[in-house]
């Protein structure tokens, strides 16, 4: 019941804040980049502030040490709607890769306009792959850091999909380092379960690995270390619930 009151809370005063936050965005459109940018991330880390306290859910980094000094591109495991906060509070600068069906959605797509993503259909098959790594490179060299959700879609906690190429293949034609991160923000933020657990969300951030070799090769070593990294993270209190 408490968890109920909890997650209803959060949901009613982040709803309220991305709806005031989104019509904002109509008056900074055409502010500098930066500035842009700016509110995208402050959205991001209110939401995350407002999470903690209403629901009882922190986070915790580990490994800010492997973060390169240059862009980079970010290649990441995906739970839960979560980590596309969270990364905003460890990032300054980020352009995810999306859906464009997204930035097409009423008041929300023009919130997130705003920090410059890369809208791709994902019917276009290679033509979509084309348009990653073209948008991507214009993106790093603006000094941006790219993110991509190589499984393409969310997956239960403790587990991880197959993994597009895409990101390794940005970063060898971009010659910028892949950076992995796992994260378990599905044993809190369950798919399955519009409630909140209470805990602490692990953010682990790997080694950065250079853009050498195949794509396909990097991709795996990538994929490796996200998967053995979320297999040791273990489960939390959503999948012990079921």
């Amino acid at each position: 019941m408490i968890r109920t009151i909890r997650s209803s809370l959060f949901y009613i005063g982040f709803t309220i804040w991305t709806l005031v936050w989104a019509f904002f965005s109509l008056t900074v459109t055409l502010l500098p980049l930066t500035a842009r940018v700016w509110t995208s991330r402050l959205w991001a880390r209110t939401g995350v502030s407002w999470l903690h306290w209403s629901c009882g859910l922190r986070y915790r980094v580990c490994g800010l040490a492997n973060i390169p000094a240059t862009p980079c591109v970010i290649v990441a495991n995906h739970q839960s709607a979560l980590e596309t906060l969270l990364l905003w509070c460890i990032f300054p600068r980020l352009s995810y890769v999306l859906k464009k069906e997204l930035l097409r959605i009423p008041v929300i797509g023009w919130g997130l306009h705003l920090s410059w993503p890369i809208g791709i259909d994902r019917d276009a098959g290679r033509q979509a792959l084309v348009e990653v790594i073209e948008e991507g490179k214009v993106r790093l060299a603006a000094g941006f850091n790219v993110v991509i959700f190589p499984e393409g879609t969310r997956h239960p906690c403790g587990k991880v999909g197959p993994f597009s190429s895409t990101a390794a293949g940005l970063a060898i034609r971009a010659q910028v380092p892949l950076l992995p991160i796992a994260v378990n923000s599905g044993c809190f933020w369950p798919r399955a379960d519009w409630r909140k657990w209470p805990g602490v969300v692990e953010v682990q951030i790997g080694p950065a690995l250079a853009p050498v070799g195949k794509a396909a090769a990097l991709n795996q070593q990538a994929q490796d270390w996200i998967t053995t990294a979320v297999a040791e993270m273990g489960t939390g209190p959503a999948v012990k619930a079921l």
